[in-house]
């Protein structure tokens, strides 16, 4: 028997769990909420766990507002081995002598951290879902393939220890927090980390715990979602506008409405700056424009505005 769909709008922060895809994630909390379109900000590593933001309905029109915005991790970092993937997921390639890995210490990982600070540049992983030539990386490894990669700039805002400590496997543990840039790898900074160390590092666990004005505190977990009732899971949910509060807004009257909703640019008299803005009518979003000088030329309107207005011209025509 198939499910019925639900026409639910809003974005869900999830706390993915560990092994899950984000894809298989993305399938679970669309089944839970019935909703008939689904989509994330981004993916998160089977082996990364922490916020995962999901949108629905209507809000998948806006997933990209968060490509640029900056991630904050809580990385594990293991001192004195690399591996072939840079995870602990990995396969062994070197460890370390336990007379080089002694001499490491709190002072000198402090020191590292810093020289990582600021714009700094990375060789992404050949095991990452970059493409090359329309084909992953990961596919290209997996083929015995490597492929040369460009270094891209990166930038690191915030970069903290926060312990440093002898396992009893034998390695050490580097807990950090990072508050980074689109685009970095954590696991070629936990390599590089190593690396400055002389020891060698691989990444050893990963936690996302903030995307842009997004924190996991506010995120709910698949238990805690499958024990809620329909109306309390729709409660969790928020507003679609909330991916782009830090946009300029524009407020427009009925007959701009209906132009705007028709694809049509229009001339408004505004003091703002060119860009990207959010457009209201009668204190509700309906969508984001480019704004150049005074042209206000919509970008994406809520379907639902759209056939409100299509059906207000239909009507109009009747009469």
């Amino acid at each position: 028997m198939a499910h019925i769909k639900r026409p639910v709008n809003g974005i869900l922060l999830f706390d993915k769990p560990l092994t899950l895809s984000s894809n298989i994630a993305l399938q679970k909390v669309r089944r839970l909420f019935q909703a008939e379109k689904a989509g994330h900000t981004g993916t998160l590593d089977p082996l990364a766990t922490g916020l995962l933001p999901i949108c629905l309905g209507e809000a998948t029109k806006f997933t990209s507002a968060l490509l640029e915005a900056d991630k904050t991790y809580h990385a594990l970092v293991r001192l004195g081995q690399t591996t072939t993937t840079g995870d602990a997921e990995g396969d062994v390639v070197e460890t370390c002598l336990p007379q080089v890995l002694d001499e490491v210490n709190v002072a000198q990982a402090r020191a590292v951290l810093k020289h990582f600070l600021g714009d700094i540049q990375q060789i992404p992983p050949m095991y990452s879902a970059l493409k090359h030539q329309g084909k992953a990386l990961y596919e290209y490894i997996r083929q015995g393939e490597t492929i040369e990669r460009a270094s891209r700039g990166v930038t690191i805002h915030e970069l903290r220890m926060e312990r440093f400590s002898n396992h009893e496997l034998g390695f050490r543990e580097l807990e950090i927090s990072v508050r980074c840039s689109k685009g970095t790898y954590i696991r070629t900074l936990a390599e590089d980390i190593g690396q400055a160390l002389g020891c060698g590092a691989h990444l050893g666990g990963l936690r996302r715990t903030a995307i842009g004005r997004f924190h996991l505190q506010g995120a709910y977990t698949l238990q805690q979602l499958e024990d809620m009732t329909a109306e309390q899971r729709d409660a969790c949910l928020l507003p679609s506008d909330s991916l782009m509060l830090g946009m300029p807004t524009v407020d427009l009257d009925e007959g701009q409405l209906i132009r705007i909703a028709q694809g049509q640019r229009l001339v408004i008299d505004t003091a703002l700056l060119n860009g990207r803005v959010r457009l209201y009518a009668g204190g509700s979003f309906i969508g984001v424009a480019d704004l150049d000088g005074q042209n206000l030329a919509p970008v994406r309107i809520l379907s639902s505005i759209a056939r409100s207005v299509a059906q207000m011209g239909m009507e109009a025509n009747i009469k």
